[in-house]
C-alpha cells in the first residue's frame, strides 16, 4: 500500500490542479497530486489556448480585476515553468482581437465593453473597439468579408499552447518535487486528526490539507467535506485545418493561428448533463461557417480534424473559490478559464491557501452567491 504525508494533497491534476500545487510547492510546501491520469476529461483537451482578458467580468467586476492580474503575471509564469521543464509553453501576449459582423453586432459589443469598463476602474480591461480599416492594419495580406464591421481589441490578451501548458506544468512539478499520482485518483476524502486522508486505488494518503480541484469529479467529493462546488457540464467542438504560411499575427476569439501553422476554429456551447464527448459534423459546419464570412480564404483550407471536450462551468460561468467551515484546510477551486488563471492560481491562489486565509478579494468567488435572490 502507497502511503504518504504531506502538507498539501491536491485532487486533480489538470491545468487548474497543477498550477495551484506547482504554486505551494515553489513556497516549500510538501504536495502531492492526484489524478486520473489520460483517463480524466481534461479540458484542456477544448481549450482553445486563449489567455482572455476583454470578456471576463461582465456583473463581477473582481473577476475582471483578478483575470488581469493573471494576465500581467503570464510571462513571469510561463518563463518560470518552461526554466523548470524545459517545455516551451508556447505563451505570447500581442493583443486579441472578437471580430464583429454587421452594424448591429458591432454596436452590441461596443455596448458590452463600455458596460464592462463602468464596472472597474479604467486601467483594468483598456479594451477599445476598432474600425474594419484598423482591423485591415493589423492582419496585413488578409481579405475580410464584407460583413465585418469592426472588432474589440485588447493590449492584454495573448494565447498559450494548452496541451504544452500541462506538459510544461508537469515537468516542473517534477523539477519542484511534487509527488504526481496519475494512478491514484481520489475516491473518499475524510477527517483524519489534525488533517485528512485522502483514499485511492493506489492506497491511502495524508495531508494537512486539501485543494480539490478535480473537474468534473469534484461535486461529489467536495460535498463531503462540506464544500459547495456546482458544476454546468458544457460540451465544445474545435476544428483545425492544414498547416499553411502566417497569416494570422494576432489571435482572435474563434480563429486563431498556431505556431505550427495550423488554423484553430471554434468553438460550441452546448449543455452536456450526461458527459459525452461525440464531436458531430453539424457542429464543425456551424463553427467554420463564421471563421469564413470573418475571413472568407479559410474556405479553401482542408479540416484535418475535428474534436469535442467537456468544460467546467459554475453555473454564472465565474470561478469558484472556498473553504471549507466545517473541515477547516479544505478547499474547493472550480474553474473554466484554468488556461487564463493558471498565472494567478500558482501565485496569488497558492499563497492563499498556505496562509490558510482567502483575502476579500476573493470573497465574490464564494459560492454563496448562488444564493443571494435576485433582485425583482
Amino acid at each position: 500500500m502507497a502511503e504518504g504525508s504531506f502538507d498539501f494533497v491536491v485532487v486533480g491534476g489538470g491545468v487548474v490542479g497543477s498550477s495551484i500545487g506547482f504554486g505551494l510547492a515553489k513556497r516549500g510546501a510538501r504536495v502531492a497530486i492526484l489524478d486520473q491520469g489520460d483517463a480524466a476529461l481534461r479540458s484542456s483537451r477544448v481549450n482553445f489556448g486563449l489567455v482572455w482578458l476583454q470578456s471576463k467580468g461582465d456583473g463581477m467586476p473582481d473577476y475582471g480585476r483578478w483575470t488581469r492580474r493573471s494576465a500581467d503575471l503570464w510571462t513571469g509564469f510561463a518563463a518560470e515553468i518552461q526554466g523548470l521543464s524545459g517545455i516551451d509553453p508556447e505563451h505570447e501576449q500581442k493583443g486579441g482581437i472578437a471580430f464583429c459582423l454587421g452594424e448591429a453586432e458591432f454596436e452590441q459589443r461596443r455596448t458590452t465593453i463600455l458596460r464592462m469598463h463602468n464596472q472597474v476602474e479604467p486601467w483594468v480591461y483598456e479594451t477599445r473597439m476598432i474600425e474594419r480599416r484598423e482591423v485591415e492594419a493589423l492582419y496585413p495580406g488578409v481579405r475580410f468579408g464584407p460583413e465585418v464591421t469592426g472588432a474589440s481589441f485588447c493590449p492584454h490578451d495573448g494565447v498559450s499552447n494548452p496541451l504544452r501548458l500541462l506538459q510544461s506544468l508537469h515537468g516542473a512539478l517534477k523539477r519542484s518535487g511534487v509527488a504526481y499520482r496519475p494512478d491514484a485518483p481520489a475516491t473518499a476524502i475524510r477527517r483524519d486528526g489534525a488533517g485528512f486522508a485522502i483514499d485511492t486505488p493506489a492506497g491511502l494518503f495524508r495531508a494537512g490539507k486539501v485543494v480539490i480541484a478535480a473537474g468534473h469529479g469534484t461535486t461529489k467529493l467536495a460535498a463531503t467535506l462540506g464544500l459547495e462546488a456546482p458544476i454546468v457540464p458544457e460540451r465544445g467542438q474545435l476544428v483545425v485545418t492544414e498547416r499553411v504560411a502566417p497569416i494570422l499575427p494576432i489571435p482572435a476569439s474563434g480563429v486563431r493561428q498556431t505556431r505550427d501553422g495550423t488554423i484553430m476554429i471554434g468553438t460550441t456551447h452546448e449543455a452536456a448533463p450526461d458527459l459525452t464527448t461525440r464531436a458531430t459534423t453539424a457542429n464543425a459546419v456551424h463553427i467554420a461557417s463564421r471563421a469564413v464570412r470573418v475571413i472568407p480564404d479559410l474556405a479553401r483550407l482542408k479540416i484535418v480534424r475535428s474534436w469535442l471536450g467537456l468544460r467546467v462551468l459554475s453555473p454564472d460561468g465565474f470561478p469558484v473559490y472556498q473553504e471549507s467551515e466545517t473541515h477547516p484546510g479544505a478547499y474547493v477551486a472550480i474553474c473554466h478559464s484554468g488556461n487564463t488563471l493558471a498565472a494567478v492560481h500558482a501565485n496569488d491562489l497558492a499563497e492563499a491557501f498556505l496562509a490558510h486565509r482567502l483575502p476579500e478579494s476573493l470573497a465574490s468567488f464564494h459560492p454563496r452567491r448562488f444564493h443571494v435572490p435576485k433582485a425583482a
